[in-house]
């Protein structure tokens, strides 16, 4: 178990989750056994508020959360909501975690808006497209789980505490063109797969910015956290406790 964190606290962080729920999608499921754990096993309290991609698209819908976690279950009802909640996370320094379809719309909000790329699309929502930075996978990754290679000194690797770590995927779609475009503007991909083929994102400089395509929600089952969710738990309660001129959990140890 965790260490438990003892330092006072105010309010319970909030959340957004977004994404358009769903009881047939079973990372929506995992989420309630997830915020019961952080709070129970690791001191963590989200307050979570569900936010679907359509409402997401609508001016400020994120603004005001700790932490934006766009979850699985594309294609999205909006892909434009997608894109706008991980805009706002990007830009106003907000603590962000984009998994599976997450991760797909974080590379795709990323070329568009800040490389420049407007023309680039996801497949799975334009697959006639001329130029498609999310592709289907040569191999289907529904229900596959496989290792994958952590870049030393990372964000990722500092969360998940190894140089490599098994995961579970349940996705059909992944990187495609322009990858070395998103890395000159900032983008850093720290995880890949036995192929090298990238399934870590997170952006430097951001207080925390981590986009995966495995699923970490669908770690064992829903009762101990994955490293990657309990960090962005961890930087959601660290966010709201600044917000509120208190020391940062780290510094109130």
């Amino acid at each position: 178990m965790s260490d438990m964190t003892t330092a006072p606290r105010t309010a319970p962080a909030r959340v957004a989750l977004v994404g358009d729920r769903s009881p047939d999608v079973t990372s929506h499921t995992r989420v309630p056994l997830l915020l019961d754990a952080l709070a129970t096993r690791e001191g963590l309290f989200l307050d979570a508020y569900w936010i679907g991609t359509e409402d997401a698209k609508e001016p400020g819908a994120v603004r005001g959360f700790d932490a934006v976690w766009v979850l699985p279950g594309s294609p999205y009802r909006s892909e434009a909501g997608a894109l706008a909640a991980i805009r706002t996370a990007r830009e106003d320094g907000v603590p962000f975690l984009g998994t599976c379809g997450g991760f797909q719309h974080t590379l795709l909000e990323f070329a568009r808006d800040v490389c420049g790329l407007t023309d680039v699309a996801h497949a799975e929502n334009d697959p006639d497209a001329a130029d498609l930075l999310i592709a289907p996978l040569a191999c289907s990754l529904v229900g596959h789980e496989g290792t994958v290679t952590l870049t030393p000194g990372s964000l990722a690797e500092s969360v998940i505490g190894a140089s490599s770590s098994v995961e579970r995927y349940h996705c059909s779609y992944g990187p495609g063109a322009h990858l070395d475009t998103l890395r000159a503007h900032g983008l850093r991909f720290t995880g890949a797969d036995g192929s090298g083929q990238a399934r870590i994102a997170e952006l430097p400089g951001h207080p925390f910015f981590l986009a995966t395509l495995f699923q970490p929600e669908l770690a064992g089952d829903g009762s101990r956290p994955h490293p990657v969710v309990r960090a962005l738990a961890r930087a959601a309660v660290d966010h709201a406790r600044v917000a509120a001129g208190e020391p940062a959990l780290s510094a109130a140890r």
